[in-house]
């Protein structure tokens, strides 16, 4: 009965403290007729996305792991009217949704979709010496994840944020032993955030509708 009772408490915060609008409903509707897979973040984590991004003053964005947008409307939302979101995105398809739906929000204009190969993506943003980014959120392919933090590493600066999406994997991290990709990804990106000595993190896991899960904070110190 756990995950029924979960996503009924979800329901609930977000009914009465998110809500969803025309533009995050039509996201998700588009991305369902696209085929996407229903992994984008839940209502209510959309909105902790945008609030940790209001309170810490983000003016820049970035994103690894795109698919149709939803997080990032959430994310374009909490910034100033400089403010600007690149995403990064692997899957074509995904792509071109995620814009049509930041069109459709009226956020084209600070966000920019970027299609590659994240860590393609990463190295041509360094390349171009990107101005540093003052949050970023990490919700792609877990088994890279480690390789993903080093080059944020290089895209950030002290102050800035870092969240890590999904990385509980159902209590599956806690196993040394587990030979999951995915959880062996995420186990070496905690461990990297852990001893590394230019970050301060935590991680929380969270139960809702996306089931047992949860996320890394982290700030650069240094």
């Amino acid at each position: 009965m756990a995950q029924p009772q979960w996503t009924a408490v979800d329901d609930y915060f977000t009914d009465h403290l998110v809500g969803e609008d025309e533009a995050l409903r039509a996201a998700l509707d588009a991305s369902e007729k696209a085929g996407l897979p229903p992994i984008n973040v839940a209502p209510n984590q959309g909105k902790l996305l945008q609030l940790i991004a209001q309170m810490h003053g983000a003016r820049r964005i970035l994103e690894i792991g795109t698919l149709g947008g939803y997080s990032t409307i959430w994310l374009a939302r909490a910034l100033p009217e400089d403010g600007h979101v690149v995403t990064l995105e692997a899957d074509s398809l995904h792509a071109d949704v995620a814009r049509g739906n930041l069109a459709h929000a009226g956020l084209a204009g600070r966000t920019e979709v970027r299609l590659g190969p994240a860590l393609d993506t990463l190295a041509a943003l360094a390349a171009e010496g990107a101005e540093p980014f003052d949050l970023v959120f990490i919700d792609a392919d877990k088994p890279n994840n480690p390789r993903y933090l080093e080059w944020v590493l290089k895209l950030t600066r002290r102050g800035s944020v870092i969240i890590g999406d999904n990385v509980a994997r159902g209590g599956a991290v806690a196993d040394s032993d587990s030979t999951d990709p995915s959880v062996r990804g995420i186990r070496a990106f905690v461990e990297l955030a852990g001893s590394n000595p230019r970050l301060s993190a935590t991680a929380v896991q969270t139960v809702g509708t996306k089931g047992h899960d949860g996320f890394l904070l982290a700030r650069v110190i240094a």
